[in-house]
């Protein structure tokens, strides 16, 4: 995709295009993205232990949601093709792509899902409230997704900003993904993270915001029925 866009390896794919001066721009570089997106969709598989998994989460009426950087035609052809509907499975709600701003690695994305789910905090304060709009609101994004991580009341400070007070409770969350964008996002949004392992990110199982390595998913079953020790958040994150 890097290539296609012209872009270093550093660079963020979507802070790139969402840096592009004008609209058309934006939109033609997301169509090359999504060209890729949409061929690798013939390419899918199901990853090992999927089935049995999500047998064990709606077993235990367990929520289950999906946070991405892709876009909604991907997800709807995976969740289509592996996992069907029938008569005991649970839908995936909500499912957050990347027309949610900000996207992964911030973790936005992740407070929307624990509100909408009725996880939520109470901002305590200017200082607590100041550090959640340093977290969530200085990047781009639309109001509704924006308020969408936070609860904002009727009344409003000194710049006519609604003042926050409450915002999602990741804690009781689980992120599980494969990519450092997964395991940034979720520690940052205060849920647990873990790996979902393989040769390409196996580097990653060291990192500071990794708090578990699975090596297929229904290696999580064992982890929701016994509980796991997470990495203790330092005064960095």
């Amino acid at each position: 995709m890097r290539d296609v866009l012209g872009i270093t390896k550093s660079t963020d794919i979507l802070e790139h295009i969402f840096s592009l001066p004008t609209p058309g721009p934006q939109e033609e570089a997301m169509e090359s993205i999504r060209a890729i997106e949409r061929k690798s969709m013939s390419e899918q598989t199901p990853q090992p232990g999927l089935t049995t998994l999500m047998a064990h989460l709606d077993a235990h009426d367990i929520r289950k949601g999906i946070c991405t950087r892709n876009f909604e035609q991907p997800v709807t052809h995976l969740l289509t093709k592996f996992l069907p509907p029938s008569s005991t499975s649970k839908p995936f709600h909500p499912i957050v792509t990347r027309d949610f701003r900000p996207p992964k690695p911030e973790p936005a994305g992740l407070l929307f899902i624990a509100r909408s789910w009725g996880l939520v905090r109470r901002v305590e304060g200017p200082a607590d409230e100041g550090a959640v709009r340093e977290l969530l609101l200085s990047s781009a994004g639309t109001e509704g997704e924006r308020e969408g991580a936070v609860g904002v009341d009727g009344k409003t400070d000194e710049k006519g900003e609604g003042e926050i007070s409450e915002v999602g409770d990741a804690s009781a969350l689980i992120m599980v993904g494969d990519s450092i964008d997964d395991m940034t996002a979720g520690r940052r949004a205060g849920a647990a993270t873990v790996l979902l392992v393989n040769d390409a990110n196996r580097h990653l199982a060291e990192h500071e915001h990794t708090d578990l390595v699975i090596e297929r998913l229904d290696d999580l079953v064992q982890v929701l029925d016994f509980g796991f020790v997470g990495k203790e958040i330092g005064a960095s994150d």
